[in-house]
């Protein structure tokens, strides 16, 4: 398995479907788990000892605290979605402003497909077939460009 999802909530799951898409899309392989940093600890303490990610992707809102108690549990790169809500600055600072030394890669607000992008890009430093369904990800999204570009007569 290649990235490890981990939702704070189900709640969270309209955001991770954004991230499942992608890496479908991509041929990487995921699993996908909720796991409370605050509700269920042990959970992520044991979820994150056992996994054979290469990456995790940590989604999470309110205080967003997900991300990084993952990160200080591992060496790997984790990526943390902050989720929207009544107030969106809380979970976004609780994923950029990460302690010295514990770092989490920080995606916008609600961006799973943004945070599968980054962790392909990761894989792909590694593995050949995923940098080449990047390329060709890259390809789609500049046709469909060019094609809007037609559209509006420029």
């Amino acid at each position: 398995m290649s990235v490890q999802i981990v939702l704070g909530s189900k709640s969270d799951m309209k955001v991770a479907e954004k991230a499942v898409s992608v890496l479908k899309e991509l041929g990487v392989k995921y699993r996908l788990t909720v796991a409370s940093a605050h509700r269920t600890p042990e959970l992520v303490d044991k979820l994150v000892a056992e996994a054979d990610a290469e990456v995790f992707i940590a989604i999470a809102g309110l205080s967003a605290a997900l991300p990084g108690v993952i990160a200080a549990r591992t060496t790997k790169p984790v990526i943390g979605v902050p989720v929207s809500g009544a107030v969106n600055l809380d979970s976004i600072l609780s994923v950029v402003q990460m302690p010295p030394g514990i770092p989490v890669a920080g995606v916008g607000l609600d961006r799973g497909d943004n945070a599968a992008l980054l962790a392909a890009e990761i894989i792909a430093l590694k593995d050949e077939k995923v940098r080449k369904a990047l390329e060709g990800h890259r390809q789609k999204l500049k046709a469909s460009v060019m094609r809007d570009s037609e559209e509006v007569g420029v």
